[in-house]
């Protein structure tokens, strides 16, 4: 068999390869993401249950007050929480693909050069210009693409890190709200 046909074959065989790992990456996230929301759902019916029977037994508004204050806070620690789980999840699955198309990139550039270095010892007397000219045109491409990466790699990180700013910033502002209505219960309860 050929050189060139066996090559063909084998990066169809690595592309395929490729993509059966880009698709295991991704069910995999959405298998966490399910599991997840699974236990969301069963701690959220559980904790109904219980606030439902704890509610059926107040017996005044002050209590009443109070109880609803007291169920705010706990509720955007969860939202917190389950946020951060789902990007946690989502950012795992998006460094998997990142990791996947980037061995793919190397690949890729590997066989090019090694196409440019066969074509080279093959070239015509004369053409030793056109050649470096290949070459060099190959070092500025690869150049550019570990800029780029760099640059978007960066760029995620300082994304993230707005993220947990504002994720931050929400849960403050929730826990701030959450105590300003149980001191507004408590006025209620002293005034009363």
């Amino acid at each position: 068999m050929s050189a060139i046909p066996q090559q063909v074959l084998d990066r169809q065989k690595a592309n395929l390869n490729a993509l059966v790992a880009a698709q295991s990456a991704v069910f995999a996230g959405f298998e966490k993401l399910v599991e997840l929301n699974l236990k969301v759902v069963k701690a959220t019916l559980d904790e109904v249950a219980q606030k439902s029977q704890q509610a059926t037994e107040l017996k005044d508004p002050q209590e009443a007050a109070a109880f609803a204050s007291g169920l705010l806070q706990p509720g955007a620690e969860k939202a917190m929480a389950y946020t951060k789980h789902v990007y946690d999840i989502v950012a795992g699955v998006q460094g998997n693909l990142v990791k996947l198309t980037e061995e793919q990139i190397a690949e890729s550039q590997q066989q090019l050069s090694d196409v440019v270095d066969q074509f080279s010892k093959n070239a015509p007397t004369g053409s030793e210009s056109a050649v470096a000219l290949i070459k060099s045109s190959l070092a500025t491409a690869t150049s550019a693409y570990d800029s780029m990466t760099k640059a978007a790699k960066q760029a995620a990180e300082v994304a993230e890190s707005n993220l947990n700013a504002a994720a931050n910033a929400t849960f403050k502002a929730a826990t701030d709200a959450a105590d300003a209505a149980t001191k507004v219960a408590s006025r209620s309860r002293r005034s009363a």
